[in-house]
Parts: C-alpha cells; sequence; structure tokens
C-alpha cells in the first residue's frame, strides 16, 4: 500500500481502534502529533511505534517542534529557543550565529529520532516584518539573507540527525496581521516586492530542501485564491520558477483560512489539483470521515514516493542513549549559550 495524501491527528495517548481505522485508508499516508499526545518519553516512544506499526510501508509520523512557543514536547527534551534567538547570535557574530543554527536544528531532529518521530515541521523562514504575532520570534531575523543562511544551517543540522527539513509558510506570512488560524490573510504586495520572501527558499532549494508547506494567504496580485490552492504559486512559482522537486504540504485545510475555499472536500480537492502532495487535516475528526469518504482521488504515485523522502533515517538512539552520546553535550553547551540573554550593543 502506498502512501496517501491526507495527514490525520490521534486525540491521546494511544490509538483506538477507530483511529487504527482511520490510519489504515489508503487515503492517509501520515500523521501529526500535538502536545495532547504527549504524557512522558516512553508513552509517546510506545505511540509512535504503534502508529508504524499500523501498516506497510509505516506512515510518516510528524510533529511542529520548531522551540519557542511551538514545541510540542518538554519535559525529558531540550527546551529550544525560537529563531530569533539564532537572528540575534548571527547579528553579533555571523559564523557563531550559524554554528548555533546548526546544533539547535541537530538537537531538535536527534532527540525526536531518539523516539522514533520521523519529521518536524521546520525551518519557519518566514521574514519578520514585526506585523505578524503568529509569526513574530519565530522567524529568523527581518533580512532574507540572514533568514537563507540561517536556515540552511539549520536545515544541514536536521539531515546530520537523520530527519528532512520542510521551510514554512511559502511564500511568506511575515508581511500580513490576520492568523490564518484564525482569518484569511490578504498580502497586498505586487509580485516582484516579494522577491526577499522567496530568497529563503531559493537557497534552500538549491541545498536539497526537501519539503515546503504553502500558507493560506491570498496575494491578489498574483492570484486570487489563498497560495495553498493556488496553481500560479505551487505549480508555476515553487515548482517551475524555483525548480523545487520535494514535498508540498498544504498548511492545515481545517483553519479558517482555507474555509474560503468551500467545505474539506472540495479544500481538499482544490490543494491536490493545484499541486500539493500531503494535505493535513487537525483537531476535526469529522472532517477526516468526510474526506475518507469523499474525496474522489486515487493515490499518486510521484507524490507518494517524494513524502518516502521525509521518513526518518538512520538507527535513531533511544532518548536516555542519545543524552549519553558527546554530540548531545556539546549541544547542550550550544543551548546554554543560547538561553543567556544575548549582549546586544545599542550603542552600535
Amino acid at each position: 500500500m502506498t502512501l496517501g495524501p491526507l495527514m490525520i491527528d490521534v486525540a491521546g495517548y494511544s490509538l483506538s481502534s477507530e483511529e487504527r481505522r482511520r490510519l489504515a485508508h489508503p487515503l492517509v499516508g501520515s500523521v501529526i502529533l500535538f502536545s495532547r499526545n504527549f504524557a512522558d518519553v516512553a508513552q509517546l516512544t510506545a505511540l509512535v511505534a504503534e502508529i508504524h506499526a499500523v501498516r506497510s510501508p509505516s506512515l510518516i509520523v510528524a510533529v511542529d517542534h520548531e522551540g519557542g512557543r511551538v514545541q510540542r514536547f518538554r519535559q525529558g527534551f531540550s527546551v529550544l529557543p525560537a529563531a530569533r534567538r539564532m537572528g540575534h547570535e548571527h547579528d553579533l557574530e555571523p559564523r557563531a550565529g550559524l554554528a548555533l543554527a546548526r546544533d539547535l536544528g541537530w538537537l531538535m531532529a536527534a532527540e525526536l529520532r531518539a523516539v522514533g518521530i520521523d519529521h518536524s515541521f521546520a525551518p519557519c523562514v518566514d521574514l519578520d516584518f514585526g506585523v505578524s504575532e503568529i509569526i513574530g520570534d519565530r522567524a529568523f531575523h527581518r533580512r532574507p539573507e540572514a533568514v537563507g543562511a540561517l536556515a540552511v544551517a539549520y536545515m544541514h543540522g536536521m539531515r546530520d540527525a537523520g530527519m528532512a527539513a520542510t521551510a514554512k509558510h511559502f511564500p511568506g506570512h511575515g508581511a500580513v496581521v490576520a492568523d490564518s488560524h484564525l482569518a484569511l490573510p490578504v498580502d497586498r504586495r505586487r509580485l516582484i516586492d516579494l522577491d526577499g520572501d522567496l530568497a529563503p527558499y531559493r537557497l534552500l532549494i538549491a541545498n536539497g530542501l526537501a519539503g515546503v508547506m504553502v500558507a493560506h494567504v491570498v496575494y491578489p496580485d498574483v492570484d486570487a485564491v489563498p497560495a495553498s490552492v493556488s496553481a500560479r504559486w505551487i505549480g508555476g512559482v515553487l515548482r517551475q520558477e524555483l525548480r523545487f522537486q520535494g514535498v508540498v504540504f498544504a498548511d492545515d485545510l481545517s483553519m479558517a483560512g482555507a474555509a474560503s475555499v468551500g467545505g474539506i472536500v472540495e479544500r481538499a480537492q482544490r490543494a491536490l489539483a493545484a499541486g500539493c502532495d500531503v494535505l493535513p487535516v487537525c483537531n476535526h475528526p469529522d472532517s477526516v470521515e468526510a474526506l475518507l469518504e469523499g474525496l474522489a482521488c486515487t493515490t499518486d504515485p510521484v507524490g507518494a514516493l517524494r513524502l518516502v523522502r521525509l521518513r526518518g533515517r538512520g538507527e535513531y538512539l533511544d532518548l536516555a542513549a542519545l543524552q549519553a552520546s558527546a554530540s548531545w553535550r556539546q549541544a547542550q553547551m550550544q543551548l546554554a549559550r543560547s538561553q543567556a540573554a544575548p549582549n546586544l550593543d545599542l550603542k552600535a
């Protein structure tokens, strides 16, 4: 059985019989976990193994685990700083900032791999225009060149730990005030004015980026519909102009920013038609059921092969063994340094 386009969630610490039925459906290819799925390291490890055992080839297990405000598991895991901290370090000493980004990317990915998780939706490469509260300190920096360099270093750290990276939120969520979880943001800049937002993607793609998540944001100068269902953005800009060959994720189709497209089945159909490979549907089991019953699509073998690239690599250690390693101790030294207040010279 190949991996299908739907990414769905589960309710608690272990799988119910109903959830096993959903996960076995051919339209499902991946699972996203949340804080509600975490009690402790042993329970999380068992849950991930339970999900992987549902079918063969095993489903991809993912999580949003950037650090800062967006870190789903904390007790037993390293508490990671927001991306902006790496940007502050880069301003002080670019080489040290890049080393910190690579070490923290490795640490994040290595700890998740140690419990069996395949993938984390990171890094966030939106530019910090100072207007988006939902992005805020999740952004590395305001300057595209700094974001690109830090994101590449972070991606290489993830890769060293056996995890592929997914950059988000394409083509850029940082210049809109509205939160796409709650409303449909509209970015009225011209396409030429988005060159800075696209610059980190160009650099990441040149370095082998495996995944891109597309935003529920409308850019009227380019298309009248959200980028997540726009063939102009996905097939045109991302695939043709930027030559991206990896996995394209829609942002969560349950979000308010996707509601303008129609009901959940229509959202999914339009996202697939626009070129998305994976369709996350979170916190709405009724919507998942509607898709399993009503989504008329066949599994795209090319999309399924792309998704396989996100499977975690290597024989991961258990978390206790990882924490005894020299690499983990070295990363902890970097983490401790990053947790200190940045020594910014305000007189410069």
